[in-house]
């Protein structure tokens, strides 16, 4: 009696049942898709190490941008002003909370006094001083005078130098790099304005075109010699009569609390010059974060962070999506008449090799009876594994190029190679199909 032709082996990949996992054994769960089978906890996993890495990538980019905003921008200094000077100090308020002045170097006599003002005061005081210096300069020595002068201001020198034959330089530069430093490394920028060699008696005079620091020094390079030096200055100041707060640097350290809103400004006055004091005062300013900045900016920045990296994820997914329904209907219109027989390995060996396998699976060989008939009285052979595995109606009378496999009639051989389909036993792409002929 012939037994009956199983059919699980053609059974699509939707209707097949995942083996049961046995005990002991890891693998990674599954989800059912629209495009598949896809792994879920390697994908959790995936997103988790993202996501870990995106936050040390902003928590780093973002502790950077504060130290340098801290410690770089709004880092403390140290400025060095002469008499009758004013300078204004107005940071940003959403980065600075408050500004901090200290007298570095206590004179006696009125010192620096710290002004709060709404906004960016005027430039419109206008003040006259002088200052008369005498100094002796032995051979290769220089002395030099610091100021801190705003746009509008001039420099009147009237000078007399006690030998004519003495060549003695008198500089009139901009910045907080002293004198001493240029000549020692002369590849530091030049911002001399004025460089003069002077003999006798004379008079140089410079403007001031922009607020900065400046140095008058004078330098010796002969015998000693005696110099006495006249300096008028006519200095422009700042307006502090609007100011709202008021600090004497004498009595102690000043801090002036930033209006968020409107970001006030901070200015620095100094007194005018006294007699048998130093005229030079230091001091050193130092600004306080707005921490409050600081939290919700690295909050904020994550968020935007995260929004994007999401945003991107989602991107992602949709081509993945779409790829995989492309795919989905490109399979469904090609789709073989039997699943991918992972398991039959030595079937991907050429037509000469896999025909022996064939025939011992199949118990078919070409030229071997292939009508059912019996063999021996009484005894009737697997007629269903001679027949062709598609339509269970004619014999086996063809094999396939390039696997050689032999488990169809050469009609419906012929109908799948039509349809550019594959092997049903190895899924190889068929290329031709040749018909068996018994004699």
């Amino acid at each position: 009696m012939a037994e009956p032709h199983s059919t699980a082996a053609i059974l699509p990949p939707s209707t097949a049942r995942l083996e049961e996992t046995p005990s002991g054994s890891s693998q990674t769960p599954l989800r059912s898709g629209r495009g598949g089978w896809s792994i879920v906890d390697g994908s959790f996993a995936i997103v988790r190490d993202n996501t870990c890495s995106c936050f040390v990538v902003v928590f780093s980019l973002w502790f950077f941008v504060s130290m340098t905003m801290i410690l770089g921008v709004y880092g403390s200094m140290t400025i060095v002003l002469g008499p009758k000077s004013s300078i204004v100090f107005q940071p940003s308020p959403v980065f600075v909370q408050s500004v901090k002045v200290e007298n570095l170097k206590a004179n006696p006599g009125p010192g620096p006094i710290l002004y709060g003002t709404y906004r960016y005061p005027p430039l419109d005081v206008v003040t006259t001083w002088g200052e008369s210096i005498n100094v002796s300069l032995p051979s290769g020595s220089y002395k030099e005078w610091k100021y801190y002068l705003n746009c509008g201001s001039s420099i009147n020198i009237s000078y007399h130098v006690s030998s004519k034959s003495s060549s003695v330089f008198l500089i009139i530069a901009e910045g907080d790099v002293s004198l001493t430093r240029w000549l020692e490394d002369p590849t530091e920028p030049n911002t001399t304005l004025s460089w003069n060699v002077i003999h006798g008696t004379g008079m140089i005079t410079q403007d001031i075109f922009w607020s900065s620091s400046y140095y008058v020094a004078l330098g010796n390079l002969d015998e000693d010699v005696e110099v006495a030096l006249n300096l008028s200055i006519r200095a422009s100041l700042h307006n502090t009569t609007n100011a709202f707060y008021k600090c004497d640097l004498a009595n102690g350290p000043c801090s002036l609390n930033l209006l968020f809103s409107d970001g006030s400004a901070a200015v620095l006055v100094t007194p005018g010059p006294q007699q048998n004091a130093s005229n030079e005062w230091y001091v050193k300013l130092s600004y306080g974060p707005r921490w409050v900045t600081y939290i919700f900016g690295i909050g904020g920045l994550t968020l935007l962070v995260f929004g994007a990296f999401n945003f991107l994820n989602k991107l992602q997914c949709a081509h993945e999506d779409r790829a995989g329904v492309r795919s989905e209907g490109t399979e469904r219109q090609r789709a073989p008449l039997l699943p991918h027989k992972d398991d039959d390995l030595s079937s991907w060996g050429s037509s000469y090799e896999s025909l022996p396998q064939d025939e011992k699976d199949l118990g078919f060989l070409p030229g071997g009876p292939i009508d059912g008939k019996t063999l021996v009285d009484g005894e009737t052979s697997n007629n269903t594994r001679h027949l062709c595995a598609i339509c269970f109606d004619a014999p086996r009378d063809c094999f396939f190029l390039p696997c050689g496999h032999c488990v169809a009639c050469f009609a419906c051989g012929t109908r799948i190679a039509e349809a550019a389909g594959t092997c049903p036993v190895c899924r190889r792409n068929m290329k031709k199909v040749r018909k068996i002929f018994t004699v």
